[in-house]
């Protein structure tokens, strides 16, 4: 299944399902319905050049998105001590989630790029009310993600 703005989450069973955080808590996006937005962002591997860049750039402008009401999360296919580990480095603010198996991210759709060699990189952003407000796919502009996340941020609260 393949997920797309104006289409609501909630319809897939995995919307409940809690994912394991670096912190060694655990988190689902059903814990945000009614509270706030969601950032969800894909990326494929953890302390990666591409990788770092874009957590780094959520980091950076994290308090625009908590200021608007949205949270943010990061998720991979990386173990939660491997995302730990990322997350001091780089001193990330907002919790990475490990969606080991992929199965989080078949279920939403999120396509191997690069002939299917890296796990791709995307981008869903969700109101309050679990409806996808965004969707952005790009595995070489990694920064981008953030602006178009933002963008779309502002529009929703």
């Amino acid at each position: 299944m393949t997920v797309k703005v104006g289409g609501s989450i909630d319809q897939l069973p995995i919307y409940t399902r809690k994912l394991k955080t670096h912190e060694g808590g655990s988190i689902s996006l059903d814990d945000y319905r009614g509270k706030s937005s969601v950032v969800l962002f894909f990326y494929p591997k953890a302390s990666t050049p591409g990788c770092t860049k874009e957590a780094c750039k959520f980091r950076d402008e994290y308090s625009v998105f908590k200021d608007a009401g949205a949270v943010v999360l990061g998720i991979s296919g990386d173990t939660p001590e491997s995302n730990a580990a990322f997350a001091k480095a780089q001193r990330l603010p907002f919790p990475l989630l490990s969606d080991e198996g992929n199965q989080f991210r078949q279920a939403l759709g999120v396509k191997k790029d690069l002939f299917g060699l890296l796990p791709g990189r995307q981008t869903f952003v969700f109101d309050k009310e679990g409806k996808v407000a965004l969707v952005f796919n790009s595995q070489m502009k990694a920064e981008q993600h953030i602006q178009e996340a933002l963008n779309v941020i502002k529009t929703l609260n």
